[in-house]
């Protein structure tokens, strides 16, 4: 699942918003309908979770009349298929409605606050919290430039401490490939190792180190967390990102003094 933060959720929604007019356009359950309706949902559960209730009421949708209808026309056939059609044109509307008061909800909330899953809330919950604290807070209480690691690992892990989060800290060791590999942090009850790195130059060395991180802790965690504090040596986030792309479940947090 895509590990979202909450400016790129805000336009996606906006961007389903924009395409409801040429949904409409094209009909009920057309092809481009039934295209907009899988994102819309797919995007919903990734962001608000399946048992939220954007997730849940734009799933329940019918695109069509229901109930009885009465029928005073010598074409029954069309006369039904119209009130589909309008059926379905009040439904995008609201589902136009909807994903603004989604949109609405997370302008004014973290995404940790607004995710409800069906499965374990509480855990995913945990997971957007230590995702923000990175994003959110780490740069905020950094006041000089970092000389070494350990000046970023230890505000971090004031901001764990301030925040009531269970972590262990340089555990466990993992032994992989004749070497020994120590996450920074690790947090068992949701699976995830976090691992902090002050990138002061050589950034291709930087994305090989990261790589023998990922095959070493991967064989202990699920999830994985890399912190890089950049000095101004990466140029381009997107392209440095896109190295780790083809590794599921590692998330690559890029921190600008």
């Amino acid at each position: 699942m895509k590990k979202w933060i909450k400016e790129d959720a805000i336009n996606v929604i906006q961007e389903l918003v924009d395409q409801i007019p040429g949904i409409q356009t094209s009909g009920r359950k057309s092809q481009n309908h039934m295209r907009w309706l899988a994102n819309a949902l797919r995007l919903l559960e990734e962001i608000f979770g399946a048992n939220s209730r954007y997730y849940l009421t734009l799933s329940n949708f019918s695109w069509q009349q229901s109930g009885q209808m009465v029928i005073q026309s010598w074409d029954i056939e069309g006369a039904i298929a119209n009130r589909h059609h309008q059926a379905f044109l009040e439904q995008m509307n609201q589902a136009c409605g909807l994903l603004l008061a989604a949109k609405d909800h997370l302008e004014h909330s973290d995404l940790s606050e607004v995710y409800e899953g069906k499965d374990t809330p509480d855990e995913t919950s945990e997971l957007f919290k230590i995702i923000n604290l990175g994003t959110n807070k780490l740069r905020k209480i950094i006041r000089s430039v970092p000389e070494r690691e350990k000046e970023i690992q230890d505000k971090y892990e004031d901001l764990l401490v301030a925040n009531d989060i269970e972590y262990s800290r340089e555990f466990p060791h993992i032994e992989y490939s004749s070497k020994q590999y120590v996450p920074d942090f690790s947090f068992q009850k949701i699976d995830l190792a976090v691992e902090i790195k002050l990138c002061k130059k050589d950034e291709k060395g930087l994305i090989a180190q990261l790589n023998d991180d990922i095959l070493a802790y991967k064989t202990v965690f699920r999830n994985i967390l890399f912190i890089i504090y950049d000095l101004g040596q990466i140029r381009d986030e997107d392209v440095f990102k896109a190295s780790f792309e083809s590794s599921p479940d590692v998330i690559i947090q890029i921190i600008k003094h």
